[in-house]
C-alpha cells in the first residue's frame, strides 16, 4: 500500500509540473515509469 501511495504522489507531482506539450508529458511519463521500475 505504501508503494501505491508513493506512485500516486509521483504521478500527481509530474502532472502538476509537466511541460505544456504532448512531447513533454510523454517524457515525464517515461521518466516516471523508469523510476517506478527501478523500485522493483
Amino acid at each position: 500500500m505504501n508503494m501505491k501511495k508513493a506512485a500516486v504522489a509521483l504521478l500527481l507531482t509530474l502532472s502538476l509540473t509537466a511541460c505544456g506539450t504532448v512531447a513533454g508529458v510523454g517524457e515525464d511519463i517515461t521518466g516516471a515509469s523508469r523510476t517506478v521500475q527501478g523500485w522493483f
